[in-house]
């Protein structure tokens, strides 16, 4: 089971949604860098749940942090509010969109997979933990990331409510809908790196968009992933979308390529959007096939869950963004 991504900034996650503890193992920490507990509250406390339309289940996501090894940097978080027995019945019938038949199919039938396991979305918080020293790496680089969501269940959020976008009436009376019908829904994300300089990334299998779209596609619930203009540019002619330079620095009149051309980043900022799912457990009753039963039966789903996640989302896809540019950056070095 490979859990690492990166080259010079390797990332391993390791535990479970329901183990004792889970956490991260960072590689390739410059001498320089120092890291304390404080640095990780306010991403942790973006994507903590107990907020409306997220998960009731609330962790203290206090970081245990090791001593730095070696260039390796070790962080842990203890699970204390777990409640496996939620999630037992999954193994028999198996949540529609979630990871529990495919779970099965891979590790076999008695693989540990309650709550979601490694598919669950408690395991962005070791990501976003990894994200926390990728920011300050490529701070000092001058490198700023920002994701935030423009759109809830197809309705588009405000730049001013995309930081907190319960606050956007409009966003709210659908959460609020979605949650009396025990259903979930689905959001759209804006991110942008600012500062990031030309001359980052490689052409084909590593190109820049390569490596942001792997890791990307790694955050549970992800379906989609563009950059700049992304599928807007099928409809537009190529006098439209391209980027005329206006500068001896690279740039451009537009950003239409999302700040990357060939795999290699041309100076511009990093444009992005990802679009994550509605959330696979569910109260509404839907048919699905019962292993035990084998026939089509019921199921209403059990456990605590988000009504939509994306809420919590924003940290974790600048996290993603930050580790895929941490690495980068010490490649080049």
């Amino acid at each position: 089971m490979r859990m690492k991504f990166g080259e010079r900034f390797g990332v391993t996650l390791f535990g479970e949604s329901h183990s004792p503890l889970l956490g991260v193992e960072i590689e390739g920490i410059p001498s320089s860098l120092t890291i304390c507990s404080s640095d990780f509250t306010k991403d942790l406390i973006r994507r903590r749940g107990g907020s409306f339309a997220t998960t009731p289940r609330v962790e203290e996501d206090i970081p245990i942090i090791e001593p730095i090894k070696d260039g390796v940097l070790s962080i842990s978080f203890l699970n204390t509010n777990i409640r496996p027995s939620d999630y037992a019945c999954f193994k028999r019938h198996p949540r529609p969109g979630h990871a529990d038949f495919t779970a099965a199919v891979k590790f076999g039938p008695d693989y540990s997979s309650t709550g979601g396991g490694i598919f669950s979305g408690r395991m962005t918080l070791p990501l976003v933990a990894a994200g926390v020293v990728a920011k300050k790496i490529i701070a000092a680089k001058g490198v700023v990331v920002k994701s935030g969501i423009v759109e809830i269940g197809g309705i588009p959020v405000p730049g001013q409510y995309q930081d907190s976008p319960l606050g956007y009436p409009p966003a709210r009376e659908l959460l609020e809908k979605v949650v009396a019908e025990g259903d979930s829904v689905g959001a759209i994300l804006s991110t942008e790196a600012v500062g990031v300089p030309a001359g980052l990334g490689e052409p084909f299998f590593d190109s820049l968009e390569s490596r942001l779209a792997h890791i990307l596609f790694s955050i549970p619930g992800i379906r989609g992933v563009e950059f700049g203009d992304g599928f807007n540019a099928t409809k537009m002619r190529g006098s439209q979308h391209n980027d005329p330079i206006i500068s001896s620095s690279g740039e451009t009149a537009r950003n239409g390529c999302g700040g990357i051309n060939g795999g290699i980043s041309n100076g511009n900022p990093i444009l992005f959007r990802v679009a994550a799912k509605p959330t696979s457990t569910i109260s509404v009753p839907q048919m699905t096939f019962d292993f035990e039963k084998m026939e089509m039966a019921p199921l209403v789903g059990k456990g605590r869950h988000d009504v939509c996640f994306a809420l919590r989302l924003p940290p974790v896809v600048e996290a993603a963004c930050a580790i895929v540019l941490a690495d980068n950056f010490l490649m080049t070095e």
